[in-house]
Parts: structure tokens; C-alpha cells; sequence
């Protein structure tokens, strides 16, 4: 599931692949784009701002008379991913889930399944309401202490989810953080120590920014890498009671999380 390290490895991927060089072929494979064209510009960074990937590109185009800075803005959501390798080597997915492809200097970048793409001028106000970056060098744990416990009232694994007060969390850190913080996801955020919480969710996603198999126990065995996410029934590493599934959030929005009813009550 696509949460801020998988999307802080992919921007890895794609900047040793693009940064520097200049687009010789792009294609968008969705109707709202369909004629952009991004030939001529350099890739000038690629970042990630929690789950939003950020492709910079320099001014210019087809026809060297466009003087603003565009940046791809992708969104894997759940299915999403970037693949990227030489040119003319086979794809790893179905033509048909491709949504963009970007050439450059024969390195190519293929998003598929991408939950939002589009092009922004501007693309640091666009994402102006993120809270602080859980994998960014100058990450504010203060700030996002600060917005964490503004509503002291809310469940914690509601606020663990929501990006505008801290951005990288998604579903299976949250109930692995909830679990090692030995509280419930349901408890309201005023029951709870927030500033360990945030250093705890800045460490699990710093260790796995870059790895192949996401891991919070710190094994790498498939049977081994989560406490609590996917593990229904399965007997609690901690204390041995069968850990419990359910679902939280808004009407229409709720996700499923898992716990250990013993360990974390």
C-alpha cells in the first residue's frame, strides 16, 4: 500500500533516472492532458511531499516560447506506481494502466494507475495545506505536535490519517504505531502522548524510506515484517491474543485497522 516511504523510494527512482536531463518524449494517457508536451524542458528536481510526488521541470517546450516552470503532480492513491528503466525494455504492467510516460536521454518513466496526475505552475501553494513532511530533512515535529493535539477530541488513528496535520502516515503505519504506542486507535488524541507518537511515525517511516520490503518489527521474513497490519486472528507478537480487524473514519471514508485488543485497551 503506497504510504510516504513508498513514495519517497519512487522520487529516488525517478531522480537518479530524470534529474538533470532534458525531456525528449512525453505522453499523458488521460483526456484532461492528452495534448500536453513536454519536450525540451529539464527535470530541475523530483520530490516527495508526503504521498505526492513532485516531477520539476524547467521552462521551455516543443517551441522554446513557454517561460513557466511546470511540475508533474502524481498521486499513487492505492494501485499506483512508477516504473522506471531504459528505454525499449518491456513494462512490468498492462499498456492500459499507463497514464504517463516521460523520456529522457534513454531513461524512461512510466506512472501507471496514477490516482491523480496533472501539471502545476505552482506546485508548493497547491500542496500548501500538507502538514509537516514525516520524511523531509527539515521535518517540524513541533508543528506537527501542534496540529495533532488541536483537536483533542478526535481519535487518534482519524489523526494519524489526516495529511494536513502530518503528512506520510497512511493505513498500515497507522495501526503498526498505534500498536507499538500500545493505545487504541479509537482513543481521542487527548488521552494520548502525542510527541512520542510523532517520533515513533518519523522513525518506522525514515527505517523504510528506502527499502524493498516495508518492515516494522525490523525482520525481513514476508511472516515476520508487520506486529499487527493484515494479521486478523493471527496470535499478537506481544502477548499472544489474536489480533482484531475493523473499520474507522468518516461515513463513506472509513479504512480498516488492526489491533490487539489485550496490548492496546
Amino acid at each position: 500500500m503506497p504510504e510516504g516511504d513508498t513514495v519517497f523510494a519512487a522520487a529516488a527512482r525517478l531522480r537518479k533516472a530524470l534529474d538533470g536531463r532534458v525531456i525528449d518524449h512525453s505522453q499523458f494517457r488521460v483526456p484532461r492532458l492528452a495534448t500536453a508536451d513536454l519536450r525540451g524542458r529539464r527535470v530541475t528536481s523530483v520530490r516527495s511531499r508526503g504521498k505526492h510526488l513532485l516531477i520539476d521541470l524547467g521552462p521551455g517546450g516543443p517551441d522554446d516560447r513557454d517561460d513557466r516552470p511546470l511540475s508533474v503532480h502524481s498521486h499513487l492513491k492505492m494501485e499506483g506506481a512508477w516504473h522506471v528503466h531504459p528505454v525499449g525494455t518491456r513494462w512490468r504492467r498492462p499498456a492500459y494502466q499507463a497514464r504517463v510516460v516521460l523520456r529522457a536521454e534513454g531513461q524512461e518513466a512510466v506512472g501507471f494507475e496514477l490516482g491523480v496526475l496533472e501539471l502545476l505552475a505552482d506546485p508548493d501553494a497547491a500542496l500548501a495545506y500538507l502538514g509537516p513532511d514525516l520524511l523531509a530533512d527539515d521535518f517540524d515535529a513541533a508543528e506537527a505536535i501542534r496540529r495533532l493535539s488541536a483537536d483533542p477530541a478526535r481519535t487518534v488513528g482519524d489523526a494519524l490519517l489526516d495529511q494536513r496535520l502530518m503528512a506520510g502516515v497512511g493505513n498500515v503505519f497507522r495501526s503498526e504505531i498505534c500498536f507499538l504506542r500500545r493505545v487504541l486507535p479509537t482513543r481521542p488524541v487527548g488521552e494520548v502522548e502525542v510527541a512520542p507518537m510523532v517520533d515513533l511515525s518519523r522513525q518506522l517511516l525514515w527505517a523504510n524510506r528506502l527499502r524493498t520490503a516495508r518492515s516494522t518489527t525490523g525482520q525481513t521474513s514476508p511472516n515476520a515484517r508487520m506486529w499487527v497490519y493484515g494479521r486478523r486472528g493471527q496470535w499478537c507478537r506481544r502477548c499472544s491474543t489474536p489480533i482484531a480487524r475493523d473499520h474507522m473514519g468518516p461515513v463513506g471514508e472509513d479504512r480498516v485497522v488492526y489491533f490487539c485488543p489485550a496490548c492496546q485497551s
